[in-house]
């Protein structure tokens, strides 16, 4: 049983966090050259940094490692650690295999198109292109099992404006039926 973290309280909105913008997404990768190979030879993010330490910085404790950064045309990066013993992330046990993925946005469904081919064409097992209503997408794996989705708008930022008017509604919407779901259920079990 996991414990149920809540929800915090909303700050007013100028105490807001300033974020910026994604500077990386870091995750566990079974062997660093082979994860070069993918995002670099093939999907064409360059590797741009290397950290290599036996001690991780935050907690001291002893764990030699090499941190690599691969940069994404905005700046951001995706990262990877390598902890030397050639063992990938286990997904997680609870969620089915599509939920977690990490999607990159690609400038237009001519570039997708092209990733897609580019990746078959290596041997990528690539789902897609998928029709999502706002967005179009492929869907792969890294060599780490990462599920990964490449995608490109479909409407106009004015129909995104739109959905965002209408979010907080929408959420509020599904919360309201998953109670309703949550109690019908308890009902009958």
């Amino acid at each position: 049983m996991s414990a149920h973290v809540p929800a915090p309280a909303a700050a007013p909105a100028d105490a807001a966090v300033p974020v910026h913008g994604l500077h990386h997404f870091a995750w566990r990768c079974r062997d660093a050259e082979e994860t070069r190979r993918f995002y670099e030879d093939l999907l064409g993010l360059p590797l741009t940094h290397v950290i290599k330490s036996d001690h991780v910085p935050s907690t001291g404790e002893y764990c030699p490692y090499v941190h690599i950064f691969f940069q994404m045309a905005d700046g951001a990066y995706i990262a990877f650690f390598d902890l030397g013993d050639d063992t990938a992330a286990l997904p997680s046990p609870n969620t089915p295999a599509w939920v977690n993925h990490l999607a990159l946005r690609v400038a237009s469904k001519e570039a997708l198109l092209a990733a897609k081919a580019r990746l078959e064409a290596a041997g990528v097992e690539v789902l897609g292109v998928t029709d999502h209503h706002i967005i179009e997408s492929i869907y792969f794996f890294d060599p780490n099992g990462i599920r990964l989705e490449l995608t490109t708008p479909s409407v106009p930022p004015e129909v995104m404006d739109a959905h965002a008017r209408a979010a907080h509604a929408e959420l509020a919407a599904w919360t309201t039926l998953k109670a309703q779901r949550q109690r019908e259920g308890g009902q009958h079990g």
